[in-house]
This record gives C-alpha cells, sequence and structure tokens, in this order.
C-alpha cells in the first residue's frame, strides 16, 4: 500500500494533477491499462479463464452493473470481492461526508454547504479502495431502511428541524456507498417491494425516502448474486430489474479435475506440520476432486442445489487431519495418506451435500460411502483394464491372480485405521500378484505412490464385485 496522499484541503487538491471520475469509468481505465500490460486481473481463481472472466470483463469496460448467476460454491463473491484490484488506491473525499462527496462534485447538502462556506479550505481526507467495497446478504426481513435509509426522529429533535427538511434523513447503506463497489448477495431472497426500490437508484440515481425525492446521482457500481434455484424455491428477481442490470453472468464448477485440484491446493487452509509430513499420492488428490464430480452426478443428490467447492476443500483438510492424527497416535514423524483415511473425510461430505427423498432414504453416510466407491469406480478404468462382470472360461483376467490369493487358506487383508506404516506396507505387500499387476499397467508409477495404488486395486476389485470389503469400527477388511 502507498502512503496516504498528504493533501488536507481542497485548494491543494486543486493545484495537482488530480481529476474525479466516476466508478465505472475508473474500473474501465484501469481494466484497460491491465489487459494492454498483460497483468493478471483475478487471480486466485481457476477455470474461469476463457468463460466467466471474459464476461465480467465485457461488463465492466461496457460500465455494466452485473449479476453473477451460478449455484453456491462458484466464487461469485470472490469475483465481486476482487473488483476492488481495479480501483485507483486513493480518492479524495469532503471531510465529514456521510456519502464520500467527491470535492470536485458534491452530491450531499452537506458537502455543498461546507464548500459554499470554506471554498477552498475545505476540509479534504481520503478513502483506500479497500475501504470501498460494501456486501449486504440479501434476506427476507431486509427493510428500505436498511438499504436506502430513513426519516430519523432523534436528529430532527437534536437539530430543531421539522420533518420537511431533508436535513432529517439518515441514509442507509447504498448510500453511504457512495463511489464504491456495493454487492446484495442472493437477490432473489430479497422480497419484491424491496427490489423495487432499487429501480430509480440503478437508472435515474433518486433516492426515495419518506415522501422525499432527493436528486442524488449515486455513483455506484453494483453487483448482484444469485443462485439459479431460487427462482423457483424462495423467489424471484423481478422482471424491471433484472431489466435494469446490464450484463448477466453465468458461473459454473471445475470442468475438469486439474482445475478442481488447483482451486482446493489454493484454498485449502493447513498447517505447515501437516504439509511437511504427510505425503499426499497423486491418485489420492485425482479421486479426491472426483468424488465431488460424483456427487453433481448423483441420483441421491439433489443437483439444483449444487454440490460447492468448498466441499473438495474441507475434505482435503479432513484427509491431512485423518493421516496426521494416525501418525501423532503411532508416535511416526511422517507418514502418507491412505485410501483407508478416506472414511474421514465422510463429515466433509455429509454437511455439504443437499439430498433428494431417496438419498435421505439411504441415509446421509451411506450417500457419503455411495459416492467414494463410485469415484473410485471412475478412476479405476482410467488406470486398469475394465472389470468385466463375466470372464471367458479357460481366459485369465488381468486381475484373475489378485482374486486367486484370496481363495487361498490365508486369502484375507486387514487394514486398521490406526496401524503403524509398517504394518500397513507389510500387510499390502503380501500380495504379491499386486506387483505384478502395476509393473504391466502403471510402470511409471513412483515408489512412494505404490502403496496406496496397491490399496486402490483392491477397493477398486471391491466397488466392482471381484472381492469383498466391509467396513468395521477401527478399519476395513479384504476378502
Amino acid at each position: 500500500m502507498t502512503a496516504k496522499p498528504d493533501i488536507k484541503t481542497l485548494g491543494s487538491l486543486k493545484a495537482t494533477e488530480y481529476k474525479s471520475k466516476n466508478i465505472k469509468d475508473e474500473l474501465r481505465d484501469n481494466l484497460r491499462n491491465k489487459i494492454l500490460k498483460k497483468e493478471p486481473v483475478f487471480e486466485g481463481i481457476f477455470g474461469y479463464e476463457n468463460t466467466v472472466i471474459p464476461q465480467l470483463e465485457h461488463a465492466i469496460l461496457s460500465r455494466h452493473n452485473i449479476n453473477l448467476l451460478g449455484l453456491r460454491g462458484q466464487a461469485k463473491t470472490r469475483l465481486a470481492r476482487m473488483m476492488t484490484a481495479l480501483l485507483d488506491e486513493w480518492i479524495p473525499f469532503v471531510e465529514g461526508s456521510e456519502i464520500n462527496d467527491d470535492p470536485f462534485n458534491p452530491i450531499s447538502r452537506y458537502a455543498k454547504e461546507l464548500i459554499e462556506k470554506e471554498g477552498d479550505n475545505t476540509p479534504v481526507e481520503w478513502l483506500h479502495r479497500d475501504d470501498r467495497f460494501f456486501e449486504k446478504l440479501a434476506t427476507p426481513d431486509v427493510t428500505v431502511a436498511d438499504l436506502i435509509g430513513d426519516v430519523d426522529p432523534i436528529k430532527a429533535a437534536n437539530l430543531k428541524l421539522s420533518y420537511a427538511d431533508d436535513r432529517v434523513i439518515h441514509f442507509g447503506m447504498i448510500p453511504r456507498a457512495n463511489r464504491c463497489i456495493f454487492v446484495i448477495n442472493e437477490l432473489p431472497d430479497l422480497q419484491a417491494r424491496i427490489q423495487v426500490s432499487l429501480f430509480n437508484i440503478l437508472q435515474e440515481g433518486d433516492v426515495q425516502i419518506r415522501g422525499f425525492k432527493v436528486r442524488m446521482p449515486l455513483d455506484i457500481q453494483f453487483v448482484f448474486t444469485a443462485n439459479p434455484e431460487d427462482y423457483t424455491n424462495r423467489g424471484s428477481i423481478v422482471t424491471p430489474l433484472k431489466d435494469r442490470i446490464g450484463s448477466q453472468i453465468l458461473t459454473h464448477y471445475p470442468e475438469n479435475i486439474h482445475v478442481a485440484k488447483e482451486i482446493t491446493k489454493y484454498e485449502s487452509r493447513l498447517d505447515n506440520r501437516q504439509t511437511e509430513t504427510i505425503y499426499i499420492p497423486s491418485l489420492a488428490k485425482d479421486l479426491l476432486e472426483q468424488i465431488g464430480f460424483e456427487a453433481r452426478e448423483s441420483e441421491y443428490v439433489d443437483s439444483k442445489s449444487g454440490v460447492s467447492a468448498r466441499m473438495s476443500i474441507t475434505a482435503f483438510e479432513n484427509l491431512l487431519s485423518t493421516a496426521e492424527r494416525r501418525a501423532l497416535l503411532t508416535g511416526e514423524e511422517k507418514t502418507s495418506v491412505r485410501l483407508s483415511d478416506f472414511v474421514g473425510i465422510i463429515p466433509a461430505i455429509t454437511g455439504k451435500v443437499e439430498l433428494v427423498y431417496e438419498g435421505e432414504q439411504e441415509g446421509a453416510e451411506a450417500v457419503a460411502q455411495m459416492l467414494i466407491d463410485n469415484a473410485i469406480r471412475s478412476l479405476f478404468t482410467v488406470h486398469f483394464p475394465k472389470v468385466e462382470k463375466l470372464e471367458k472360461k479357460g481366459v485369465e483376467g488381468p486381475f484373475q491372480q489378485i482374486t486367486d490369493w484370496f481363495l487361498e487358506d490365508d486369502g484375507f487383508l486387514e487394514i486398521t485405521d490406526e496401524s503403524p506404516d509398517e504394518s500397513y506396507a507389510k500387510a499390502l505387500n503380501r500380495i504379491n500378484p499386486l506387483n505384478d499387476l502395476i509393473e504391466k499397467y502403471q510402470p511409471d508409477t513412483k515408489p512412494e505412490d505404490i502403496l496406496f495404488l496397491k490399496e486402490f486395486i483392491l477397493w477398486g476389485l471391491a466397488v466392482n464385485k471381484k472381492l469383498n470389503k466391509e467396513r468395521f469400527r477401527t478399519g476395513v477388511f479384504f476378502s
């Protein structure tokens, strides 16, 4: 952050090269400069490079108010907050003004009278761009007074003014956000009559409060967010208001696992001790993200509600915490994520998905386990041959030796949740046919990923009905 300008009066400001501009021109000019210089605009937003971000830039260049329409967990509010980076770092305003009056273009009675009285000695203060972001979550109890303002009887009594004097008005959030970005989240939740009160502000710049029609050309960049499900469930955006919003931009979920992994990596809040002591196989990261893709396609999950990217983020944090707790219990300084650790992410799944009736009948935990199994099934065919339900007689399938091993007298495998790494490795390494399968189909697997891949094969055969897998209180049992 650069230092605040050392200009204290209107006269000093006039002596500089400062030129006031409205916020939409400010955003437009700074975006143009960033594009010309090839500077990144929305850093930390992944998967929108060729879809949402270009449309958002078009809207800013067009000086439009914006509606971001999409399911939950699609970075709508994050995009709006990042728009502050396109504002000038400091702007001057008349000191004492409730609505950040531009010294060169005052709009409030207070600022006009002060400038008329003080002239070039009018005190000037400076506002940083980080303080030019206002946000309001739309709820059914929001009133016109909250957003626009109301008559303040206490102010009228203190100043000995009649209610006919516009100085008795107490401004709401929107006038106080003059020359700022104002975000209304979940717009359809706002009652229709409250949405109607925004018409004039968006189009004409009038502020109408309790019979006062105060002509105040407010300078605001509006950004609205909405969930398409809200249009049918809880409310809708009234048509005249939609007509006044310049650009409606559709957001979306990650289109592939690579993008999903980038989001999870960027957003996860991890302790350094977790990242330094816990190794995460590449396949484990893929599997974690695949669960989100399976949830969005599942017949048990309400697709209209969506499955937030937060599910993968919190699941990733839970996965590392599960491995971390095991290492602490066994006294090991370093460990690696196991597939059996995925039981620890179930609370992150059950808290993030909305189930349809059939899902409720199955139960949240059962659906979560089903999603994990489906993810394993989907990725198994990427790494190994498809498991055939019926195999030809006399032809040995690629997994025959593994299933034969389990048919022997001691053909079972038990992996407990809290077993030390040495015991875990010893148990998996007993099954020699796993080495042959990996050597044949995944020969480039890193040595540190081998044990996870071995366990993955067993889970893959179990979800494809080639092996039995039973979950007991302290671990998993294959037979």
